[in-house]
């Protein structure tokens, strides 16, 4: 994913930065616990298109630490 892009996204629903998860394909709000798709090289941004995370992906990020880094 292109890193001025990414730079530019936020989650349409609290504003806040979005981490990108590679290996999944996603764009994640820790904050809103949602996960946004990418397909096709695309973010999909809509709420309503978004994963809702579970509690463990929520307090814990791909490294295995707690919160954000």
């Amino acid at each position: 994913m292109d890193k001025e892009l990414l730079a530019m996204l936020v989650c349409p629903l609290c504003k806040g930065k979005l981490k990108y998860d590679r290996e999944a394909g996603e764009l994640v709000c820790r904050f809103d616990g949602l996960a946004y798709p990418i397909r096709d090289g695309i973010p999909v941004m809509l709420p309503e298109e978004a994963r809702a995370m579970d509690v463990d992906e929520k307090l814990h990020d791909s490294s295995g630490r707690s919160g954000e880094s």
